[in-house]
């Protein structure tokens, strides 16, 4: 196991490469979209909590990511002492159509091929994607964690209808008109999940690429009108069946497995890890059930961490870990030392799971 720090586009620059690193990281998940910074409830852009027109622009629809920029990143962080090991999460701008089986479909999916090649040329193994139509929403902010420390969570469901011109909560067509989004079906959304896996699955095998998929935050049956592809545990199985592929692995994202109603966060992690499915992890904490959960600090919650911890290292697996988010502290840098405690417990908490197996801890 290795310890990694996820970083948004705002915050990949040196400064933070240095801090990632100091926190005992060796390992970056990179995202190239960044998010609206700004809004109240989301000051500094890591916690989109979903409003009532997302929670941004998406992207230049017209610009793919260049392997020239890949590079440069993973170069600036391996400076420092860190190895970039994904990208997480395509633009919408480039690939609401696959989503939403709108008329750029095509054009949509040949963004997607093209994008998976690149990151294979620059050396990154992973790519992190949500196949999701509607996204992250429905989150409140609040002090809901240890101390009154800002965190986000649910309070209940969210049922306001997804607008035109929006996918993945981000707005995609800003001169939409006024009115609801058509609403899908669940076969539908999987018929549009099959579909993807038939067309890049072959790309991401040839450019030595794993695709992996995050399960669906919050994990709800539907939000904002619009189906959910991986709201139980279960449907990641259906997931890997669908495409048996070594690149067709799981962005395993442990506080939202957690959230899942009727869930069995233990069960879910010893099944996948053993299947040697699991591309990352993401590992925070959280009290409750969706539609009504907060988030907490790492040590602080339902999840015996120590326990996924053990159960991921009893089935092999090898792979980077990282707090995907954390509470924000009360201090000048709330999410730096709310990141920093997140680092640290980790990093005690996975240099225990190694001792206890007579292993050497984390560089």
């Amino acid at each position: 196991m290795k310890l990694g720090m996820g970083l948004y586009r705002h915050m990949l620059n040196r400064d933070n490469y240095r801090f990632a690193r100091q926190c005992g990281a060796t390992h970056l998940v990179i995202h190239l979209v960044d998010y609206f910074r700004g809004h109240p409830d989301n000051p500094t852009g890591d916690q989109p909590t979903g409003g009532d027109r997302g929670w941004g622009l998406a992207g230049d629809p017209d610009r793919l990511w260049t392997v020239e920029e890949i590079v440069r990143v993973r170069d600036e962080a391996a400076a420092e002492g860190l190895t970039l090991e994904a990208i997480e999460n395509f633009d919408p701008a480039h690939w609401h159509d696959v989503l939403l089986d709108g008329p750029q479909r095509d054009a949509h999916i040949e963004n997607v091929k093209t994008l998976i090649r690149r990151v294979g040329e620059s050396g990154t193994p992973i790519f992190g994607y949500n196949f999701s139509i509607a996204g992250v929403c429905g989150r409140v902010t609040g002090p809901y964690a240890r101390g009154s420390a800002t965190s986000v969570g649910m309070d209940g469901p969210y049922d306001k209808p997804m607008p035109l011109g929006m996918a993945w909560n981000m707005t995609v067509d800003p001169a939409a008109p006024q009115g609801d989004a058509p609403a899908a079906t669940h076969d539908e959304l999987w018929g549009r999940f099959q579909r993807f896996l038939d067309e890049v699955m072959p790309v991401a095998e040839e450019s030595g690429v794993r695709l992996a998929l995050h399960p669906d935050d919050p994990p709800m049956e539907f939000m904002r009108g619009q189906p959910r592809l991986v709201h139980r545990p279960e449907l990641y199985q259906r997931v890997i069946d669908m495409r048996p592929s070594p690149s067709n692995q799981l962005e395993f994202c442990v506080g939202t497995i957690a959230e899942m109603p009727d869930s069995d966060v233990y069960d879910a992690t010893e099944r996948y890890a053993a299947q040697g499915k699991i591309g990352y992890v993401h590992l925070r904490n959280i009290a409750g059930k969706a539609p009504h959960y907060h988030e907490t600090f790492v040590d602080d919650g339902e999840v015996d961490v120590p326990r996924v911890l053990s159960l991921l290292h009893r089935n092999h697996f090898q792979g980077v870990i990282i707090p995907d988010h954390a509470p924000q502290m009360t201090c000048d840098a709330p999410w730096h030392a709310g990141m920093a405690y997140a680092m640290g417990y980790l990093r005690a908490a996975i240099d225990a799971v190694l001792a206890e197996s007579a292993e050497p801890s984390l560089a």
